[in-house]
């Protein structure tokens, strides 16, 4: 069992996640996961007017997956589609100030996840969001 050292803000994103749970008529929902580590994390969107006006999420996963997860729907509530698009995995690390290197591929699911749900919004409106491409299948990485 490896040490990692982990933020005052991962742990605490850990111990007290926001936005847990599902949004019943979420407006996107997105799953991802990484067979590899068996991180699986689902994000639900609810979307009015362009506006992201809720985010929840579950995820089984080690502690950095809660954390990345809690962060990112944290910075995505009250920002419009193009903004939600920016939100990246180095600025879901940076807002946990910092993640060690064996867990920097729990902010690129949290990405990913967001990206995905944002995928499923436009695919349920038949709506193209500028920027946004089809999510890949994770298998082994």
């Amino acid at each position: 069992m490896e040490n990692v050292e982990y933020s005052k803000k991962v742990l605490d994103h850990f111990v007290n996640p926001r936005n847990v749970g599902e949004i019943e008529d979420a407006s996107g929902v997105g799953n991802v996961g990484n067979a590899r580590c068996g991180d699986i994390m689902r994000v639900y969107l609810k979307i009015e007017d362009d506006i992201i006006i809720d985010a929840k999420f579950k995820t089984f996963g080690c502690g950095a997956a809660i954390a990345t997860s809690s962060m990112a729907t944290e910075m995505v509530k009250g920002k419009t589609i193009s903004e939600a698009l920016t939100i990246t995995n180095k600025a879901v690390m940076e807002a946990l100030d910092g993640l060690p290197p064996v867990k920097t591929h729990c902010s690129v699911l949290a990405e990913e996840a967001l990206q995905s749900a944002l995928w499923d919004y436009a695919q349920k409106n038949s709506i193209v969001i500028e920027g946004l491409s089809e999510p890949k299948e994770h298998h082994d990485e």
